[in-house]
């Protein structure tokens, strides 16, 4: 099969083999798949990945001894567990401390023709979801994990730090449900996106008028974080969505002093993200800028490395 491969710091177009399914695995040929970020990142030693790229995706189980399974189109969960540690036994394998990443860590991902999951990592996609809107099921699974992670209130006012894919979708999630929502960007093409749905917009630059009980960094970049500890309120909450390599230097002592809360986030529901998907609670088509060929995979990834460009897609079969 055709693979995007990433080794000695460059990608190459390969042909692999297709991988054999083992026990409790679907072999799933690839439909679209989605470049994200982290992908970005991994370029940049992120991780220190080497092998096949790509997380998001949607396709369709082509072999699998669960014949139910076959045909079905689906999305996959990123994260394999062992299964036997405490993190899977409490159905927390996102935290398995010798867990698989999809395209991430130690596992071939979906820049390819084909690739294997364990089937309890699928979920079906509804037919009323088209394929270009089914790869944003693990991005905004990663949106609607904040609200697993805290507690908003119609009295809170949220700042989104950055207007890339992730923060776009943050900032619609955060409107939908009521609360007031701010994004700051650099970009008026993908705040206007925002603006259209009611969210309040600053261009990076420009004075910030006040501080807010929750912000959220999805920069994608180390000053984000700095940002978001000037102007979080004390007892506030910092929601960290950003990962890139690298150290970040900060005042542990403004943290300590203002009593802030800082909270990882990751991974979200999936099944919650596809309920959101299939009414069509947020806008995610608009946020896609190009969509590629496997072949064409250096202008997909010039485009999708692009200052204000948003979602770059692959049409793979």
């Amino acid at each position: 099969m055709k693979a995007l491969v990433f080794s000695n710091k460059k990608i190459e177009l390969k042909e692999i083999p297709i991988p054999e399914p083992k026990q409790n695995e679907a072999l799933i040929k690839i439909i679209k798949a989605g470049i994200c970020n982290t992908d970005l990142e991994i370029l940049r030693g992120y991780m220190n990945f080497e092998g096949v790229l790509g997380h998001e995706f949607v396709g369709r189980v082509v072999k699998s001894e669960e014949k139910k399974w076959i045909g079905k189109r689906v999305v996959g969960e990123i994260n394999i567990g062992c299964g036997i540690c405490d993190y899977c036994l409490k159905n927390k394998v996102n935290h398995c401390p010798s867990r698989k990443v999809v395209g991430i860590l130690n596992k071939d991902g979906v820049f390819s023709e084909y690739i294997t999951l364990p089937l309890s990592n699928l979920h079906i996609v509804p037919d009323k979801i088209s394929d270009k809107i089914a790869v944003f099921t693990e991005p905004l699974a990663a949106a609607l994990r904040i609200l697993e992670q805290i507690k908003l209130n119609r009295k809170d006012k949220v700042l989104i730090l950055g207007d890339g894919k992730l923060g776009l979708l943050i900032a619609q999630v955060i409107k939908r449900i009521g609360v007031s929502t701010y994004c700051i960007g650099k970009h008026k093409k993908n705040l206007k996106i925002l603006e259209e749905k009611g969210v309040k917009t600053l261009l990076a630059g420009e004075k910030i008028p006040e501080k807010f009980d929750i912000i959220i960094e999805a920069t994608g970049n180390k000053e984000g974080f700095k940002i978001a500890l000037n102007y979080v309120k004390p007892e506030g909450k910092i929601i960290l969505k950003s990962t890139y390599k690298g150290d970040i230097n900060i005042d542990i002592s403004a943290v300590v002093i203002n009593e802030f809360h800082i909270i990882g986030s990751r991974c979200g529901p999936f099944d919650e993200a596809l309920k959101w998907l299939k009414k069509r609670l947020i806008d995610v088509e608009s946020l896609i800028d190009g969509e590629y060929f496997l072949n064409e995979w250096e202008k997909a990834f010039s485009e999708a490395q692009k200052s204000g460009n948003l979602k770059i897609l692959f049409t793979i079969n």
